[in-house]
């Protein structure tokens, strides 16, 4: 059974990146979603024990940790806990500097702008072929 964490404030997002790992990955998935950056944090605690295989997550959600982005906040969250040392964190989102920050938080990430119109990006984070 695969684990996964889907962040984002846009319900559309979160079925569109569900049904996307779905046809992927199959259906022997646990999807939870979150809302925020906040709500994504507290379902990673409450998992704690039982830590996400992947956590995708938006990087524009609240704006309760100005100057960062939330997701970028949050991502820096997960990182700081070690049962999550091994679950692979990926940023989807339209912002500009996406790049910059998914290498300065180590992590992976793809632009909207190429989610919306390629499986093939998600494919090659998950090691599909």
């Amino acid at each position: 059974m695969i684990r996964i964490l889907i962040t984002d404030d846009i319900d559309g997002w979160l079925k569109f990146h569900a049904n996307v790992l779905k046809s992927i990955l199959g259906h022997d998935l646990i999807i939870d979603f979150a809302y925020s950056a906040w709500e994504g944090y507290n379902k990673v605690l409450e998992n704690n024990n039982t830590p996400y295989d992947y956590i995708l997550t938006d990087l524009q959600m609240e704006n309760d940790y100005e100057p960062k982005y939330a997701g970028e906040w949050f991502v820096e969250q997960i990182k700081a806990l070690k049962n999550f040392y091994n679950t692979k964190i990926i940023i989807i989102s339209a912002t500009y500097n996406i790049r910059q920050i998914a290498e300065n938080l180590g992590v992976y990430y793809i632009p909207k702008s190429v989610a919306r119109v390629s499986i093939d990006a998600y494919k090659e984070l998950f090691s599909i072929k």
